[in-house]
């Protein structure tokens, strides 16, 4: 099994490009390859530099390859359809600048989904009219990266979005030609949604190009879904707690991933607050020790 294991900006609390609670970026590179990681993502365009000689150094400067990279944006919304665009071009560019291989398409949160997150029951459901709008977005930025970048696509589940719950993937799975959208695999948003990510990988390990490893407490995820918290909040909270500390069943997931002789990268992605998280670094070194001791090189 060649399998690598990598990290990503959001597990230094980075989730939006301008936040000025961000850390700065070249210090993420620095504790990402102090923690003993080989690997990152680029976090949201415009995170880090897009000037490719300028990025290209730091990456060398701590012996780290790129990844992939996340269009965490409102594919849900048709009049943010110009913003969409720009920001999976931008993507795609910076990625193909340094060889990185996975695109990642992540419908964001949506008001109107937030206060259901983790509630498939309860969730507002697009008709037929707009989820077909909402799937087409997708497929094009799906084709755009793959057939315009070479770029591997895997779509991404992720709470408090209209591409939350598991009937919900799988219908876009089934909607949009495997040739262009795999699906990078969040185990922890799989849980977050009240879904077993075991019992989703046994079934659509085929098609799965990429992994996001993230852990769900159990005790928090069931208080925040009670509250109906938001997911930034529940961030805040501690609902992805370290790997091995929650409900995911990573030896199973890494048997599933033998099995299906997967190669290539899984990343670590810790969603946490930058301002209430007090050691990033060791959480990351923590994760990584863990996932090396139940065989993970």
């Amino acid at each position: 099994m060649t399998i690598r294991i990598g990290n990503a900006p959001c597990s230094w609390g980075v989730e939006f490009a301008a936040d000025p609670r961000n850390p700065e970026w070249k210090s993420v590179l620095k504790d990402c390859a102090a923690a003993g990681y080989k690997g990152i993502e680029l976090g949201p365009i415009g995170y880090m530099p897009e000037d490719p000689a300028i990025l290209r150094e730091a990456l060398a400067e701590y012996d780290l390859t790129l990844i992939g990279g996340v269009v965490f944006r409102p594919f849900h919304d048709p009049e943010a359809w110009e913003e969409v665009l720009d920001a999976s071009k931008r993507t795609c560019e910076a990625l193909t600048a340094h060889g990185a291989k996975h695109l990642v398409l992540i419908d964001s949160i949506s008001p109107r989904r937030a206060p259901t997150a983790g509630r498939a029951d309860e969730a507002e459901q697009m008709g037929a009219e707009e989820w077909a709008a909402y799937r087409d977005r997708i497929a094009k930025i799906a084709r755009l990266g793959s057939e315009e970048y070479g770029l591997t696509v895997g779509v991404h589940a992720h709470a408090a979005g209209f591409m939350d719950f598991e009937p919900e993937l799988e219908r876009l799975l089934e909607e949009v030609d495997e040739s262009i959208l795999k699906i990078c695999f969040d185990t922890g948003h799989h849980s977050y949604a009240g879904f077993d990510p075991v019992g989703f990988m046994k079934r659509h390990m085929d098609r799965i190009s990429y992994m996001h490893f993230k852990d769900i407490d159990p005790k928090v995820k069931a208080d925040v879904i009670a509250k109906r918290t938001g997911f930034y909040d529940a961030c805040g909270q501690g609902i992805f707690c370290n790997l091995g500390e929650g409900d995911v069943d990573f030896p199973a997931v890494r048997q599933l991933l033998l099995d299906a002789n997967f190669q290539g990268w899984c990343t670590v992605e810790q969603d946490c607050d930058p301002t209430l998280d007090p050691d990033p670094v060791g959480d990351a070194v923590a994760n990584r020790t863990y996932l090396e001791s139940i065989g993970f090189n």
